[in-house]
């Protein structure tokens, strides 16, 4: 699908790879770009760059999801491309604070439930949409260091792959989006909790993952990798899983002896 004279919502639009989505479909000529954020502030400064719309979401809430997908349909007709990006990242494994588990299945897994259950039925009728779903290598290949992170990321993986088995002969197209390191606040913030992050060496900046997300959809490819690596990565994860868990403990206990 090309994106020019496209209406394109863009969730968690205030900063990072929202803020470099909504940017780049503006440049490439969307006709209607709008940014949603629970930072309203933050999703206002970013629509004003654009000349775009900016909508206050909390997409954990399927009342404000709701309520973004009538607003945009409203304000310019249709929804054409739906990025549904806003996430967060716990770490820890089952010890994490049972509330921590939910925030995070709530933003990661269900707000990309709520966008499809709201966005669907129009694309449907028409016969035409796009869902694009930012996952993360995680939800590919997992995380060493934060179950919370690598579980929600592989369940929103596996909605955005029903989605595209449903619905793939309906006009509607899917893709999911399945970075490595990114220079986001999200890769920051993991540094200082760690102490170090692994992720950091090669990572890259949102603006070339935008690049490199509107290409992905111009070609209606499901997986979008912005480091290529990732899929030899996960071929080898499918060809000898053993082996890749193995490699896995291995990675896990470098980076932690690494950081004592």
């Amino acid at each position: 699908m090309d994106v020019t004279d496209r209406v394109v919502v863009v969730t968690g639009g205030a900063r990072g790879i929202g803020r470099a989505l909504a940017l780049k479909f503006a440049k490439e000529g969307a006709e209607a770009v709008v940014v949603a954020d629970i930072d309203g502030d933050g999703a206002q400064s970013v629509a004003r760059e654009i000349s775009g719309m900016a909508i206050k979401c909390d997409v954990s809430r399927e009342d404000d999801v709701a309520d973004l997908v009538d607003k945009a349909q409203t304000a310019h007709s249709r929804i054409d491309i739906f990025c549904s990006n806003a996430g967060i990242g716990v770490g820890g494994g089952p010890e994490a604070a049972t509330s921590d588990w939910q925030r995070i299945w709530d933003v990661n897994v269900m707000s990309h439930v709520f966008v499809a259950r709201h966005v669907l039925p129009r694309m449907l009728e028409r016969k035409e949409g796009y869902l694009l779903g930012t996952v993360s290598a995680a939800g590919l290949l997992n995380h060493v260091f934060a179950a919370p992170y690598g579980v929600t990321k592989a369940a929103a993986l596996s909605f955005f792959e029903w989605l595209a088995i449903a619905h793939g002969d309906d006009g509607v197209r899917v893709s999911c989006l399945c970075p490595q390191g990114v220079k986001t606040d999200m890769l920051a913030a993991e540094e200082r909790v760690l102490g170090h992050n692994f992720l950091t060496q090669g990572a890259l900046e949102p603006q070339q993952v935008a690049d490199v997300v509107v290409e992905g959809i111009r070609t209606e490819k499901f997986l979008i990798l912005p480091h290529p690596e990732v899929a030899e990565y996960f071929n080898r994860k499918a060809q000898d899983y053993d082996r890749w868990l193995r490699g896995m403990r291995r990675l896990r206990a470098n980076l932690l002896a690494s950081s004592n």
